[in-house]
């Protein structure tokens, strides 16, 4: 499968750089690490942010499973540095690192092809498409290539993307004309714009106000992100439309990762799935208590019907997929296969 042919974003250059001239030290496997810093993102709290749910699930689990030989050290509320930094330090230096779109996809912009938005109808859905699926290992595959990392597991940090906004219910793409909404990235901005709306760039950390000062009328995550920031204070209406799939991803130092003994990498991967898993069931089984709990706080919950989320899927993508094309220079392959994983083939035809 090629390579995306585009041009090399700055932190790819700086690291391919880095190599080039051997400025980027590489671990060899005598120096191996015994104790392990692992950084993300969002507080330290397991009940508001089901990522620290999986790293104190994954510091657990491969502590007991290798015997000890492995330790973690957590690093949560970005103490490490941004999401840039931290993916320099994990390929860099034995570490590991969960990261997120906006880690990954200035090394692999091909990642973004999975956030075609409305692509899985389920969970279940999901967890094939990433767990079994050919993109997927090329995505693993591109990673490693590039940097020497391993990308060893797709954390489900919330459930599907939802709709917020202040102005008025949301119940098909026609509800968005003449709104204004926060986008985390430019993938965003291009599935607000197909609706008829803008969207503008807004840090996480600036959402909260840039929504109380109508600097944007609304914006798009799971339900747990809208309680961890509060949102439901500042936005009225939330539509289920179930978006895109929340994740991020589990980076590990390659020199690290190869250096390992058979035993303790197969205790890490083995400690990994079944975190995951954990981290799976708890977040889905909490989706539901986390939507009242919205409700209770006086949002009303919209619940498009199935000719609404077609619109949905209809308008947005498309538009998607021709930005993927035009905009990131992703290569058809790369999508093909996603769709093809995703049972979605038709959608380059439209």
């Amino acid at each position: 499968m090629p390579l995306s042919k585009r041009r090399l974003g700055g932190l790819q250059q700086a690291l391919l750089a880095a190599l080039a001239t051997g400025l980027l030290a590489v671990t060899s496997p005598v120096n191996a690490a015994t104790t392990l810093n692992l950084s993300y993102n969002g507080p330290p709290d397991a009940d508001k942010n089901a990522v620290h749910l999986f790293a104190t699930n994954l510091k657990r689990l491969v502590e007991e499973k290798s015997d000890g030989d492995i330790q973690l050290k957590l690093y949560p509320n970005s103490m490490l540095g941004e999401e840039q930094e931290r993916m320099e330090q994990v390929i860099n230096t034995p570490s590991l690192n969960i990261a997120s779109f906006a880690g990954l996809s200035p090394i692999v912009p091909e990642i973004y092809v999975s956030a075609i938005p409305f692509l899985f109808e389920d969970y279940q859905a999901a967890h094939r498409f990433f767990d079994e699926g050919e993109y997927w290992k090329q995505v693993e595959g591109a990673l490693k290539q590039r940097t020497g990392a391993e990308l060893l597991g797709v954390i489900e940090e919330g459930g599907f993307l939802d709709f917020t906004n202040s102005k008025r219910p949301i119940h098909n793409p026609d509800d968005f004309k003449g709104l204004r909404f926060r986008a985390m990235d430019p993938s965003q901005v291009a599935l607000y714009e197909a609706f008829g709306a803008s969207g503008t760039p807004i840090p996480w950390s600036d959402t909260y106000m840039g929504l109380k000062t109508n600097v944007a009328d609304g914006q798009m995550n799971p339900p747990m992100y809208i309680i961890m920031g509060s949102l439901y204070e500042v936005q009225k209406y939330l539509t289920l439309a179930n978006v895109q799939y929340s994740d991020q991803f589990l980076v590990a130092n390659g020199s690290w990762y190869e250096g390992l003994s058979d035993a303790d990498r197969q205790a890490l991967d083995a400690a990994v799935k079944e975190a995951n898993a954990l981290n799976r069931e708890d977040v889905e089984k909490r989706v539901d208590a986390r939507i009242q709990f919205l409700a209770d706080q006086g949002m009303e919950v919209i619940e498009p019907s199935a000719e609404d989320l077609a619109a949905f899927r209809d308008k947005g993508q498309p538009a998607y997929i021709r930005w993927l094309q035009k905009d990131q220079g992703i290569d058809r392959q790369w999508i093909e296969t996603a769709l093809d994983d995703a049972g979605q083939q038709g959608l380059l035809s439209q």
